[in-house]
């Protein structure tokens, strides 16, 4: 019992140190490097454990390289990559597409690309085989006034040099958007732009609207045309309606300005009507204080009498009378 205690401390020590050794030295890895031809040492890959670097990415990757005939690929290149935040792993398989698409792809550029968030093997890929990308209807009116809706496909190859900086799929639509409306709007007659769709894509394509993004525009394709409204039937309708609402608003301030002016009338003849009333009720004063003075005497008042009631007489008559052929019956 004395001597086993002793052993299987011992064992457990050993284990523990065989744990240890192959945790931080991966053996089976280094094994594997060397089977590739990869030349990489025990120390290298115990001292990437402590850089926190795991050496299973790094080796494989180097191997793949390596299979691949890739020289700008080492080790220390893989290790700051991935130390600053990069894909090793899609780097390596993107370079390696490449390679076998005869792309110059260098591995400065291929690690720029992947930092700056972009997926550099999707990239590759689409260098290869080009991506179309589908535009949203887009609108525009001939000079003859009639809407056009159309759509366009748009056939892109991944532009490499430019994908570090330049500009992604929502400004060459935007552009190829802004081109189609472009031509369309300097077409005489939306006849012609039916007739001719390809007339769109070529004046777009002449634009170099690839330019500054990270895109090369290979074609341009009208997918679809459909006729919209008429736009200029609804303005001239649109302009005619504000003529004629600006048309009453002005009847209506002139029609505003005759009822003012009448009131005006009606409260100036009310004052001149006062005025006369005032002065029919000065005449009996004069008359008396006449009478008292003995400036008129009584003969003089039926006499004036008289040629008042003669002319109260002449104007009944020459005033027109409603009842006159109702009496004459």
């Amino acid at each position: 019992m004395d001597l086993s205690f002793p052993l299987i401390i011992g064992i457990a020590l050993i284990v523990i140190f065989v744990f240890i050794f192959f945790h931080y030295v991966p053996f089976f890895l280094w094994i594997n490097a060397l089977s590739a031809n990869v030349r990489i040492s025990l120390v290298q890959l115990f001292l990437m454990r402590l850089r926190r670097v795991p050496p299973h990415t790094i080796v494989y990757a180097m191997i793949e390289a390596h299979k691949a005939g890739l020289k700008s690929v080492t080790r220390d290149n893989l290790e700051a990559h991935y130390l600053a935040g990069g894909h090793v792993e899609q780097v390596v398989h993107a370079l390696v597409s490449a390679s076998k698409a005869n792309i110059d792809l260098p591995f400065q550029m291929a690690t720029a690309i992947d930092l700056a968030g972009r997926d550099v093997l999707e990239a590759v890929r689409m260098s290869v085989n080009p991506k179309v990308i589908d535009t949203p209807p887009v609108s525009a009116v001939a000079i003859d006034g009639i809407q056009l809706i159309a759509k366009a496909r748009v056939t892109v190859r991944a532009n490499i040099r430019q994908l570090v900086g330049g500009a992604g799929e929502e400004t060459v639509l935007a552009r190829v958007g802004e081109g189609i409306v472009s031509s369309i709007g300097s077409a005489t007659s939306h006849k012609s732009v039916l007739e001719n769709p390809d007339s769109i894509s070529k004046l777009v394509l002449r634009k170099g609207l690839d330019a500054g993004t990270a895109f090369e525009i290979l074609s341009i394709d009208i997918a679809d045309i459909d006729i919209g409204k008429n736009i200029g039937a609804v303005l001239q309708m649109d302009q005619a309606q504000a003529d004629k609402n600006i048309a009453q608003a002005r009847a209506e301030e002139r029609r505003a300005m005759a009822i003012a002016l009448e009131q005006e009338m009606k409260a100036k003849a009310q004052e001149a009507r006062a005025k006369v009333i005032e002065a029919e009720a000065e005449v009996p004063k004069a008359m008396a204080e006449a009478f008292r003075n003995g400036n008129m005497g009584i003969m003089d008042f039926y006499r004036m009498k008289n040629i008042q009631s003669d002319t109260d007489m002449r104007d009944a008559i020459a005033r027109p009378q409603s009842g006159g052929k109702e009496d004459s019956k």
